[in-house]
């Protein structure tokens, strides 16, 4: 599934609608003596209360088109069940006298939802820049709701959804999982099919409770912190930037760059992983010893670090949760002097061992104690999405999972996903970095998977390897 922008999916033209979720009637409002996931607390410390787009650079979402006609009272009836469901739709924050923030949250039965036709705008490209607008202006971490919801009916049995919200109330896992849920709650509306309750539906206000009070016994002492301050070295210290040096400062603002590109085939990738099965290694290692190995090539430095998000659903009671179930963790890699790609593999193999005793730890309040003065800039991520279920419905779907434009001016991100037709990886990057250098790094990456078919084989078979690799990231 391509981890993308709006502006990138192609909404064929219809009849817009807009959905917004609204609390039935006055005071159902109540104080939740529960926190908030110290993630969430941390996110809402950096956050302008007056400004005119909070939704810019921050909302996250996903497209899919439904394999079924609209009908506006079954659609309606589909998400006001959905909210029921989820707790996490149904709780926002307020101040206290001191300006801190807490939860407050409402009822399941609260929620009903506002439809709004957009009357005079039924051409899809016209669509998709109303849709950018409207989710920068109106998705707020600090205003409920913090979901919107458009459809897009076409002349034709189907018709397009766009769920949109605050990174507060959804995740990466949630953005996938949603769209099968959504398609299995409405098919049982329009049916009159029975409504599939489950004990994986747990509170995403139940889980800050329990993350909460584990970033509330890290000591300077624990483990975790160990490695985070290992990660950060001299209190202080910058955090790891990609290409560093490399950046051109610019004047003004200025999107970031996001590219996304197939690194290897499927052809390709299944030789990788062939290889990966003789060796006993896992292609999540070799995606990050190639993101080393690339790194030394094209920068110079044997040392590789980012941080790696993570799902932190604790058990299979939040299995299917819509919430924010993510920390992040320190991957630490020093490759061995003139180190080849067998070597990359076994040291990765235990520096993501090592990053393991940071799942359960609060990054925020860890990265604290162990002195670091400002947050991650450069991230990676690598997702099998045949993980999913019914992942190839999915894509019959045209389901894609969205992240608003970024203007960061030093964020690195990759997102590297194993898909049925082969690897690919989207990223972000600073305006300022010359495009000519991300194309670098991403064809050294690739052919530093694909090095991994080497390793089994006679030295004269393995001069190919760059000329396989380049062909893979031409073809992307």
């Amino acid at each position: 599934m391509e981890y993308t922008h709006l502006s990138d999916f192609q909404i064929r033209d219809g009849a817009l609608t807009v959905w917004t979720p609204e609390i039935d009637g006055p005071g159902r409002w109540y104080d939740d003596e529960r926190p908030l996931a110290s993630v969430h607390s941390q996110y809402l410390g950096f956050l302008d209360p007056e400004d005119p787009r909070p939704g810019r650079g921050r909302w996250i979402g996903t497209v899919f088109e439904m394999d079924a006609p609209l009908d506006h009272q079954d659609w309606a009836r589909t998400l006001e069940l959905w909210h029921d469901r989820h707790e996490g739709f149904r709780t926002t924050v307020s101040t206290n006298g001191d300006g801190e923030y807490h939860r407050i949250t409402t009822d399941p039965g609260t929620v009903r939802l506002a439809a709004v036709g957009v009357e005079d705008l039924t051409d899809g490209d016209r669509i998709n820049e109303f849709l950018c607008e409207t989710l920068e202006l109106r998705l707020s971490p600090l205003v409920w709701p913090h979901l919107l919801v458009a459809t897009v009916a076409h002349d034709t049995d189907d018709f397009t959804v766009l769920v949109g919200a605050d990174h507060s109330v959804l995740d990466a896992y949630s953005q996938a999982v949603l769209i099968l849920e959504l398609r299995t709650l409405y098919t049982a509306v329009r049916t009159g099919g029975e409504i599939r309750d489950s004990a994986t539906f747990g509170s995403a206000a139940d889980y800050a409770a329990i993350e909460r009070a584990a970033a509330e016994d890290l000591t300077p002492d624990s483990p975790a912190v160990a490695v985070w301050r290992d990660f950060v070295g001299t209190p202080g210290s910058p955090m790891p930037r990609f290409a560093e040096g490399l950046v051109v400062p610019l004047d003004g603002e200025h999107a970031q760059p996001s590219v996304s590109r197939t690194l290897l085939s499927l052809a390709e990738l299944e030789e990788v992983e062939a290889a990966l099965d003789t060796h006993r290694h896992r292609l999540s290692v070799t995606v990050f010893a190639a993101l080393a190995m690339a790194s030394r090539e094209v920068f110079g430095d044997n040392r590789f670090r980012t941080i790696m998000p993570i799902a932190t659903r604790p058990d299979l009671s939040w299995l299917e949760s819509m919430g924010w179930f993510v920390n992040v963790v320190p991957v630490d890699i020093t490759l061995p002097a003139d180190a080849e790609m067998g070597a990359a593999l076994a040291v990765t193999r235990a520096a993501l061992k090592r990053a393991h005793l940071c799942n359960d730890a609060s990054w925020g309040r860890s990265l604290a104690m162990a002195g670091a003065l400002e947050g991650p800039t450069f991230g990676a991520s690598f997702l099998d999405i045949r993980m999913l279920p019914d992942y190839e419905l999915v894509a019959d779907l045209r389901g894609r999972t969205l992240r608003a434009v970024s203007y960061s001016t030093d964020e690195v991100y990759f997102w590297v996903v194993r898909g049925p037709d082969g690897l690919y990886v989207s990223t972000r990057y600073p305006a300022g970095l010359p495009a000519e250098v991300m194309d670098r790094f991403l064809l050294a990456f690739a052919r530093a998977i694909y090095a991994v078919t080497a390793l089994s084989a006679p030295a004269e078979d393995a001069v190919p390897v760059a000329g396989a690799a380049q062909a893979a990231m031409s073809a992307g």
